[in-house]
């Protein structure tokens, strides 16, 4: 197996070198879909926001209310921390679940936006971060999720900078360029994670 962390800031473009890298055979797990997964109605993480965060960041239905979360969490530091001590635990405990689960030979994309953040220690074979400057990434927010410069800006700074992300990353890409630069880039990288993988079943 040859396990790939993928990460890099909100908007940066990790859910296109994901995809790319999916279309080449690589098998995806999300942690944001994971993350949505353990606080899902009927789960301890549900319960355990609850708990911690009141009925404010619940709808009528007892669903998680997660505008109302985000806004609470994006505008208070240690009101993240408290939600982030919650989730990340049951999602690392989810993905170390499903990768322990894969062939031995695949080859696995985890996409983990706050994989520094959340310092994730697993197995990694490598660690790719996708960045794009600050401005960038807060105008794909704001075109893409109806956010305002400010909250859109909130998002960005609640996450590590570029440069936490590329101390702990083996490479980065650049999505500060044409898409189809971006993607070759992406395919070359790809083409020698699978050469590693390939020489390891020999």
């Amino acid at each position: 197996m040859f396990l790939i962390g993928l990460t890099g800031g909100i908007a940066a473009g990790k859910t296109t070198v994901a995809a790319h890298w999916v279309s080449l055979g690589g098998i995806e797990i999300d942690a944001d879909k994971l993350a949505r997964e353990v606080v899902e109605p009927g789960t301890q993480g549900l319960d355990q926001i609850k708990q911690v965060f009141g009925e404010s960041v619940f709808d009528s239905d007892g669903s998680l209310d997660r505008k109302a979360l985000g806004d609470v969490v994006f505008n208070d530091a240690e009101k993240r921390r408290e939600l982030e001590a919650i989730v990340h635990p049951l999602v690392r405990a989810r993905a170390q679940q499903l990768i322990s689960e894969l062939p031995e030979d695949a080859m696995v994309i985890y996409t983990v936006p706050l994989l520094v953040e959340a310092n994730v220690s697993l197995p990694f074979d490598a660690i790719v971060s996708v960045e794009a400057p600050e401005i960038d990434r807060v105008n794909r927010l704001v075109a893409s999720r109806g956010l305002s410069p400010e909250q859109a800006l909130a998002r960005v700074k609640a996450q590590a900078s570029a440069m936490e992300r590329a101390s702990a990353a083996d490479f980065i890409l650049n999505s500060n360029q044409p898409l189809v630069a971006l993607l070759a880039d992406a395919s070359a990288l790809w083409r020698k994670f699978e050469a590693i993988n390939q020489g390891r079943s020999k």
